[in-house]
C-alpha cells in the first residue's frame, strides 16, 4: 500500500476523531494535516503495516498538544476577562458520509440514533473517548491503541471498559 492510499483511507475517520476532541472544524483539520505531514516526513520509510499505529499515536499526541494550548489560552483569556468563543455549534454527524437508504423512516431513525450516539461519545472523558474511537472505529488492537495513546495496555483496557459502560448507561433507554 502506498502512503497516499493509507492517508486517504485514514483521513475522514481521523478528522472525525479530532473533531470530537476539539469541536472545531478548523482546529480538527489542522491537527489531521499536521499528523499526516509528520507521518509522511518522518515515517514514510516504515513498513505499511506500522503506519496505522504510528499515525494514531501522532494524531493523539497532536490532540493532547491542542488541549494543552487551549488550557493555556483559556487561562490567559480569563486573566484578561475575555470571553471564550463557542464553536460547538457544528455537528460532526453532518460531515459523515451519506448512507444510501431509500426508506425515509429508516433514514430518520438512523439519523436520530447517530445524533444520540454522537452526543454520548462527546460526553466521554478524553482518554475514554480516545480508547473507544481507536478500538472501535479504527479497529486497533489493545497493544496498538496503547502505543497510540502512549500508555500501558492495562490503561487502554480500563479506559475502553469505562467508555463502553458509560455509553451503555447513556444509551440504555435508546436500545
Amino acid at each position: 500500500m502506498q502512503l497516499e492510499e493509507f492517508l486517504e483511507q485514514a483521513e475522514q475517520r481521523a478528522y472525525q476523531m479530532a473533531l470530537y476532541a476539539t469541536r472545531n472544524p478548523e482546529d480538527a483539520l489542522d491537527i489531521v494535516q499536521d499528523g499526516m505531514m509528520k507521518l509522511a516526513q518522518q515515517y514514510a520509510h516504515k513498513p505499511s503495516d506500522e503506519w496505522g499505529p504510528l499515525f494514531h499515536r501522532i494524531l493523539q499526541s497532536k490532540i493532547n498538544d491542542w488541549y494543552r494550548r487551549q488550557n493555556v489560552r483559556l487561562k490567559w483569556l480569563k486573566l484578561f476577562s475575555v470571553s471564550d468563543r463557542n464553536e460547538a455549534d457544528h455537528d460532526p454527524i453532518d460531515d459523515a458520509p451519506e448512507i444510501k437508504n431509500n426508506k425515509p423512516d429508516d433514514q430518520l431513525a438512523q439519523s436520530r440514533a447517530m445524533k444520540i450516539l454522537d452526543k454520548a461519545v462527546e460526553k466521554l472523558p478524553q482518554r475514554q473517548q480516545q480508547a473507544f474511537l481507536l478500538r472501535c472505529w479504527e479497529g486497533l488492537s489493545v497493544e496498538q491503541t496503547a502505543a497510540a495513546m502512549n500508555c500501558s495496555q492495562g490503561s487502554v483496557k480500563t479506559h475502553y471498559s469505562r467508555a463502553i459502560h458509560s455509553l451503555r448507561e447513556q444509551l440504555e433507554e435508546h436500545i
